[in-house]
């Protein structure tokens, strides 16, 4: 029995120390390529997406196997903590932000639009951690006592400690959390946003907030290695395995777009916890984001998405596969708006977009409204 503590404890020692820096290093090497004829430095940028894929043998990629999330409750969140103030970040475009029919941006960012809101690829929407814990929201590394303003205009709907388990607990993985139940929905559901380890909160249960308002202040309650905020979307229903990519639904600073993509296998499924490199042909920057874990993470009905990244800066981009340099795709990330890319093992890389389902078919943007039925509110047990 000692001999099995010892060895899980140097096991969580390790995990520990593995969340403050990224879990795999960047290529040894990744070759300086010229711009493409078609780069807005040469000719005008076109208004669609172009893309410039080499074919080459496909090469096997190292994954890490995910385990099976046997108790999806069983949720620990970790964060590494960054310097989170950006020196610039343009202003948010307004709420509702709807370019296309298939778009969501219904709210707007749970902290000031001058932060740095996403952190390492594991702790976005579909990461995973631990090996078999896998992530239904956004990490925001924020400072304890940092303000959290509310996404949009709504009731209260959870404040407290217990979250997970629906009554009150002190230990509960969210800790101190609040949840609003908005008054819009989207495609007749009602859709809610978490708020989880705050320090502080004075909402109550049935209390109306606006969009903006103070939901409460950053903190490290719960199941947390430190500070930061824990956000999510769920549709439908207030229970965890009913969310969705946030980056898909919270409005993008104003000039800035989503990248968003399908990754599969020869065989046609799902490329699970693939990293890739996003590197901008415009400055040099690079990004780090990884596709999708096993568990309760639920794709857009539309993009049918299992890797987004958020945040982008509009302009030129190169998408590679670590060691596998010679197969890219340039792509044009679009301002305010998702731009698509799909990669099959085999095939390579296109811009094909998404087959809408039939339940989006000849839909118009929808902007938000309270005209849809909501379920009565429940008091949580004290």
């Amino acid at each position: 029995m000692r001999s099995n503590r010892s060895l899980w404890a140097l096991l969580l020692i390790g995990a520990l120390i593995g969340c403050s820096s990224p879990v795999f290093a960047p290529p040894a090497q990744v070759e300086a390529t010229p711009l493409p004829p078609n780069h807005p430095s040469a000719t005008p940028a076109p208004t669609q997406l172009v893309a410039s894929a080499i074919a080459v043998s496909a090469q096997e990629l190292h994954l890490d196997a995910a385990l099976p999330l046997s108790d999806p409750y069983s949720f620990i969140v970790q964060q590494p903590i960054t310097d989170t103030v950006a020196e610039w970040r343009p202003p948010l475009y307004p709420t509702p932000w709807i370019p296309t029919p298939y778009d969501h941006f219904l709210f707007s960012r749970p902290v000031l639009a001058d932060r740095k809101v996403w952190a390492l690829e594991d702790y976005r929407y579909g990461g995973v951690f631990f090996r078999n814990v896998v992530h239904t929201g956004i990490d925001i590394p924020l400072k304890v006592g940092t303000p959290i303003y509310a996404a949009g205009d709504g009731r209260v709907a959870w404040s407290g400690y217990g979250l997970m388990s629906g009554e009150y607990n002190p230990d509960d993985p969210y800790g101190l959390a609040v949840v609003i139940r908005h008054d819009f929905g989207y495609e007749g559901q009602t859709l809610y946003t978490v708020y989880g380890h705050l320090s502080e909160t004075t909402l109550v249960v049935g209390q109306p907030i606006k969009s903006g308002e103070v939901v409460g202040l950053s903190g490290a309650t719960g199941k947390v290695t430190g500070p930061h905020l824990h956000f999510e979307v769920r549709i439908g229903d207030n229970s965890f395995s009913r969310s969705r990519n946030p980056e898909l639904w919270i409005v993008p600073p104003q000039g800035w777009g989503i990248l968003a993509g399908q990754l599969k296998t020869f065989d046609d499924e799902w490329l699970k916890r693939a990293k890739i490199l996003i590197r901008s042909l415009d400055t040099g920057e690079r990004y780090w984001v990884a596709s999708y874990g096993d568990g309760p993470v639920n794709s857009d009905p539309y993009y049918n998405e299992n890797v987004v990244i958020g945040d982008l800066p509009a302009g030129w981009y190169r998408i590679l596969f670590p060691g596998e340099t010679s197969q890219h795709l340039d792509i044009e990330i679009l301002p305010g708006r998702v731009s698509f890319f799909r990669y099959k093992r085999g095939s390579g890389f296109s811009t094909e977009p998404p087959v809408p389902p039939s339940s989006l078919l000849f839909k118009t943007p929808q902007v938000p409204t309270a005209q849809i039925e909501l379920p009565p509110f429940e008091t949580p047990a004290p």
